[in-house]
């Protein structure tokens, strides 16, 4: 039987060190449940905050609870996107985006709830993607900014990102989530 598709990356489907570095971070075999789970783990972290830690700025950091997710939507926006693109053999280079300056333009920051919820639907969306595709479509690549990166390493790049933001705004605001085995 062969690997399956989603599996971890090999190092030598990405060129970038911290992309390595945030898919090192992730536990796990499987990038699909690994996305589908961070969604129990999203939601549970959401409603165990406040008003106040959500709308508060933590030192030394210099964003709020608030603007980390709505920076959380835009990257699994963005990640989505590139995997669209790759996954159709899109091969056009592509940019990254600015985060600090999304974060500053705090256009429509909206409800907390319907940060989540948007966060949410994001990555419910390229869950299906990246169930419907061909195994071998996992192997598609692309270049972000120069670095070469996997439909799969950019599935193990949304989970790795997610997590690494998820890790901070528990520490911040003094909660813990368990998560189902």
């Amino acid at each position: 039987m062969g690997r399956i598709a989603s599996r971890r990356p090999c190092d030598s489907e990405m060129t970038s060190e911290y992309h390595r570095q945030l898919i090192q971070n992730v536990e796990g075999e499987c990038a699909l449940r690994i996305l589908e789970t961070q969604m129990h783990w999203l939601c549970e972290l959401a409603s165990h905050l406040s008003t106040e830690q959500i709308d508060k700025i933590h030192k030394p950091y210099s964003w709020t609870v608030r603007q980390v997710f709505a920076h959380c939507v835009e990257a699994e926006r963005f990640f989505g996107t590139r995997i669209q693109r790759f996954v159709a053999g899109d091969e056009q280079p592509l940019r990254s985006f600015d985060h600090e300056k999304y974060a500053d333009q705090r256009y429509g920051l909206g409800s907390f709830s319907g940060l989540i919820s948007e966060l949410g639907f994001l990555r419910q969306a390229n869950l299906l993607l990246l169930r419907r595709v061909l195994p071998t479509v996992w192997d598609h690549s692309g270049k972000v900014d120069n670095d070469s990166i996997t439909v799969r390493s950019l599935a193990w790049l949304a989970a790795g990102h997610l997590q690494h933001h998820l890790k901070i705004v528990e520490q911040r605001c003094g909660v813990t989530i368990s998560m189902p085995g």
